[in-house]
């Protein structure tokens, strides 16, 4: 492990100026590259104490041996440059957004005399027409397969065609008509060319004129009385039709268009990309990456698109690019993409339209990947043993921690504090197990004092528990009572949330009630540091740690719960604090409106007929309460919960929602 002030560059070397850097080991082998505005204050930020750094960061400054840098004229040049390095040297501490699959294009081959369609995959070649990329390649070969009815392009290989050629018979596509033979001249080249560029140009979106064009033949032919060719057309319509059908049209105007989303957590994102070609989702990209930088969201979308469509040919950089987040340069992102494209690229984030809702489609996308991916991984047996492992012998604890609980605080500015406890055995979520906790005896942003009390009512229950089921052989007790042992069984290891102030007061609750067996850590969010009592520093688990995986998940759930349980006490309490003057309302009428509307926002979205239908109601209390609710709406108010956005006209609600999405 080197020390980063042995190969500290001079004060004064490093210029002020815009660049590129290169962190090298003492191999000489690239492990990092950066760009940045001013070389001298980025390089400067990595030669601090290494206490002080991201993990992620310290690691590389240790591992590396010496740094070099390139200076250049403008920001644009140094995206360029910094793109060409990794993908020049794939340096092991760069996000590398690789997708852990190849995915298909259907290619159209017009250098050829004859221009085939076929699948391709891999690196692009030069004269091919692609459309695409495509999540599976039969997805390609169902609509290749209606299109060839009216657009018979060949499809076979060279080798094929050259050899139907030469025995003048040509393959089974060209007797059923999903060919136009080209390889036995039942058509010539210029011929089949037209067909080839007619198919493109279809795919290209310029679908509606095409349909109107064989609609109008098809009613000539009617007219003049050639029914054959009339019910020929007539079926091709209806293939176009069908292959249509499979790429409905989401955005109207014939709109190029990527949409891009990011969904991450401390160590992982998932990433979603839905290509959008004439209006229509012409393919889906979908891989997740480990986040080996310390990068936060701008910085990762940057880096996306500088390593999408740095791979890309000029032709597949779209006029649009709609992404989730904007990148942590966007003026100069913009620039380069126009640069590589040729002609200008709007680079935004869509903020209403159909636009913005097909981007929140391509956002849970993302979200769901990134938690199908947790899953996937929290359900390989070999996977949670070896985590468990992990934590045991990082945490030095006696035995494997079959069972781990943790809590988890959360509070809106000091007030309704409450708190989650959630259990996983063997490394899975034990449901039934879970409680939630409402902190009566003060309000304020006070953790520390939260998670004593959570811990202190957690296990005076398990005390009680096992003092009601005989545990102490000094009792005399009858048999004991299942229902009653649910919690008598006490956790491995307890896990806070939060760094060394709250494990100092779960460690202090425990000793208050003379219980030693049980380990207790925290998780702080920051760092993902593993703090462990009257220790100084923090246990650093290694990026690629199994363990550290399953701490984050169990962290995330308890999060999860508590926020939930958080908004719902929030939600009773602003629904009673406005009907408490409602003429009428008594504790039993507001029960059953409780349990008819769990929360004020369907409570104020339902009409006065549906509040009357709540038994015991009635037309006369409904009218009320539907006053009471109006008068408690002002102008444009946000719903401090839920984000949602509450508003008495257009313009004013515009406003509140840019004021809150920027």
């Amino acid at each position: 492990m080197a020390d980063p002030s042995t190969y500290r560059p001079e004060p004064g070397s490093v210029p002020d100026s815009p660049g590129v850097y290169r962190f090298r080991d003492s191999h000489g082998r690239v492990v990092y590259v950066g760009k940045a505005k001013s070389l001298r204050q980025r390089l400067s930020s990595y030669f601090q104490d290494v206490a002080g750094l991201h993990p992620r960061t310290a690691s590389m400054v240790t591992s590396a041996a010496s740094v070099d840098w390139v200076v250049v004229n403008t920001e644009v040049d140094a995206l360029q440059l910094e793109y060409t390095w990794i993908k020049e040297y794939d340096p092991r501490f760069n996000v590398r957004y690789r997708d852990d699959k190849s995915y298909p294009y259907l290619a159209v081959t017009l250098a050829d005399e004859f221009p085939r369609i076929t699948v391709m995959r891999g690196a692009k070649k030069p004269a091919v027409r692609y459309f695409g990329p495509y999540s599976h390649a039969w997805a390609i070969r169902e609509s290749v397969d209606l299109l060839l009815r009216v657009f018979p392009v060949r499809t076979c290989s060279n080798g094929v065609f050259r050899r139907a050629g030469q025995i003048g018979r040509p393959c089974l596509l060209g007797y059923i008509g999903k060919c136009s033979a080209p390889c036995i001249g039942r058509i010539s080249a210029d011929e089949h060319r037209r067909l080839a560029d007619d198919f493109c140009n279809f795919l290209d979106g310029h679908t509606t004129t095409y349909i109107k064009n064989l609609e109008r033949e098809m009613k000539e032919a009617s007219a003049k009385m050639e029914f054959e060719r009339a019910a020929r057309l007539r079926d091709d319509v209806a293939a176009l039709r069908r292959a249509l059908e499979k790429n409905a049209v989401v955005l109207g105007d014939g709109t190029d268009a990527d949409l891009i989303a990011i969904a991450e957590d401390p160590l992982e994102a998932a990433v979603q990309i839905f290509h959008v070609r004439g209006g229509r989702i012409r393919g889906q990209r979908a891989f997740v990456v480990e986040k080996v930088e310390d990068l936060d969201t701008p910085e990762l979308m940057e880096q996306l698109l500088l390593q999408v469509y740095g791979a890309e040919s000029t032709d597949g950089i779209p006029r649009e690019v709609l992404v989730s987040d904007l990148p942590s340069d966007e003026l100069v992102t913009a620039s380069w993409l126009a640069e590589r494209r040729g002609s200008l690229v709007s680079l935004r984030v869509p903020r209403r339209g159909d636009k913005r809702e097909l981007l929140e489609t391509v956002r849970r996308n993302a979200t769901q990947a990134l938690a199908l991916h947790k899953t996937r991984r929290a359900g390989d047996l070999t996977t949670r043993s070896q985590a468990l492992a992990e934590i045991q012998e990082s945490l030095r604890l006696p035995d494997a921690p079959l069972r781990i609980e943790c809590i988890d605080v959360s509070n809106l500015q000091g007030t309704s504090v409450v708190a989650s406890l959630v259990v996983f055995e063997d490394g899975l979520a034990r449901k039934s197990d879970y409680r939630k906790f409402v902190i009566k005896g003060f309000d304020g942003q006070d953790d520390v004092r939260a998670i004593h009390e959570v811990v202190s009512r957690r296990f005076k229950r398990y005390l009680d528990d096992r003092v009601e089921s005989g545990d102490f052989e000094s009792l005399e007790t009858g048999p004991s009572d299942p229902a009653t042992r649910r919690f008598a069984y006490p956790p491995s290891l307890l896990v806070v949330d939060g760094g060394q102030p709250q494990v100092a007061a779960a460690a202090r609750a425990l000793a208050e009630l003379g219980i030693d067996d049980v380990s207790v850590c925290g998780l702080a969010k920051r760092r993902e540091e593993i703090w462990l009592p009257g220790r100084p520093d923090p246990v650093i688990l290694p990026r690629t740690s199994e363990g550290l995986y399953l701490f984050q998940r169990i962290r995330d759930e308890a999060h999860r719960v508590a926020i939930a349980h958080h908004r719902q006490r929030r939600s009773k309490a602003m629904t009673q604090s406005v009907l408490d003057e409602v003429a009428g309302l008594g504790p039993t009428r507001r029960r059953d409106l409780q349990k008819a509307f769990p929360t004020l926002a369907k409570l104020r979205a339902a009409d006065e007929a549906s509040i009357a239908a709540v038994a015991g109601i009635g037309p006369k209390v409904a009218a009320a309460i539907v006053a009471a609710l109006a008068g408690d709406a002002p102008g444009a108010a946000v719903n401090v919960m839920t984000g949602e956005i509450h508003h008495d006209g257009p313009a004013v609600g515009i406003t509140a929602q840019r004021q809150v999405t920027e």
